[in-house]
């Protein structure tokens, strides 16, 4: 077997601002970075770069923060579920007036000084821990204070020393990413008035990050695509390959839409799991066990990478009987093969592991019994 040499692997997913319930959508991208994670580590350094404290001050979060203590100052928000949270950041959403950089400057100060989480999304992410709990997902810092190690005017400065940035704020305008020598768009990543967007934020975490790997892997959904070419181009010039890895979203009722615009009820994260809790309960024995792995199985192996299939409960509870019978016939296996010749095979020569053709090799036909400890290294 020839064995890439042992590397060190930064993996960056899209980081989902808990402001909404975690959706189908969420599931998929969030399964699909756990196993990588998983699968990878027996055969690289792998770092798993997951800051909520560094996408904090984007208008989206520190925006629904202003409004909550606008419009709902006194509420006990350690008493509502992640649903009624969402309803309130679908009504901020739907809001037609914006609060300018200065009211929101306050919150963003906070974040950056002292780590501050509004109440409304301390309560998100406790409740996304429990999620992660139950799922058997690494948690890579949910409710850690963790700033990037650049500030904003750091980031712009250095962008600006390789000539990457067309900075227009002496004459009351913009900053924009400048890409076009590579025949790419500009693209504005802080307003005239000082409010940076999701990828300045990317900027200013990964710039100073990137240098010290080997491979830089970043996972986020398709919807984002024309940012992370920007990103990966960004990147590149730092040295190490840098490797995209687009997710679909999982439509609902044959239709894809964001988590602003609502649509999510009986299809969130808490929804999904007291709905798998009987099928997987009853798995022999499985129960816990044959749920993280027939999640696994339903939102990487069967959609695929892929957004041509609408969610499907049937398909889900099918995925926990298999994943069940998977467990069963593991019990039976004859000796533990090698296991980083078992997830070597799946790299198709990048450092980090594929999950999909990972998942995809415990299903079909005539397979053998899979390895107990594959499955409790990468999928339970």
């Amino acid at each position: 077997m020839n064995v890439l040499p042992r590397k060190n692997v930064l993996l960056a997913p899209v980081t989902v601002t808990p402001t909404k319930p975690l959706t189908p959508s969420h599931l998929k991208g969030l399964l699909w970075t756990d196993v990588m994670f998983r699968a990878t580590a027996p055969l690289a350094a792998v770092t798993y770069r997951y800051s909520h404290t560094t996408y904090h001050v984007t208008e989206q979060t520190v925006g629904f923060w202003e409004y909550l203590d606008r419009t709902h100052g006194e509420t006990d928000y350690t008493q509502l579920s992640e649903e009624e949270i969402g309803d309130l950041y679908v009504r901020y959403r739907s809001e037609e007036r914006r609060q300018g950089a200065e009211v929101l400057r306050p919150y963003r100060d906070a974040v950056e000084h002292s780590g501050w989480v509004h109440p409304a999304s301390e309560r998100m992410l406790r409740l996304w821990a429990g999620h992660y709990e139950r799922l058997g997902m690494h948690d890579p810092g949910l409710r850690e204070h963790q700033p990037p190690g650049l500030r904003l005017e750091e980031m712009i400065e250095r962008l600006g020393a390789v000539g990457l940035v067309l900075d227009q704020r002496h004459c009351g305008g913009p900053v924009y990413l400048d890409l076009t020598r590579y025949g790419m768009p500009l693209r504005r990543i802080v307003t005239a008035d000082g409010r940076p967007n999701y990828l300045a934020c990317a900027l200013r975490e990964l710039l100073p990050l990137v240098p010290w790997y080997d491979e830089v892997v970043l996972l986020y959904d398709r919807e984002l695509d024309a940012d992370y070419r920007l990103l990966h181009r960004v990147l590149t010039s730092l040295g190490p390959p840098v490797r995209r890895v687009p997710i679909g979203r999982v439509p609902i009722d044959g239709k894809i839409t964001s988590a602003r615009h609502g649509g999510w009820r009986g299809h969130t994260a808490g929804a999904l799991l007291r709905a798998s809790a009987e099928a997987g309960e009853s798995a022999d024995g499985h129960g816990d066990d044959a749920l993280r792995l027939g999640m696994r199985l339903y939102f990487i192996a069967t959609l695929g990478p892929g957004e041509q299939q609408s969610f499907r409960h049937d398909l889900l509870r099918h995925c926990l009987a298999v994943a069940a019978r998977l467990l069963r016939r593991s019990g039976s296996a004859t000796g533990a093969g090698d296991l980083a010749e078992a997830l070597e095979r799946h790299r198709r020569g990048h450092a980090y592991v594929d999950p999909y053709r990972l998942a995809c090799s415990l299903l079909g036909k005539g397979r053998p019994a899979p390895d107990p400890a594959l499955l409790s290294a990468v999928f339970l």
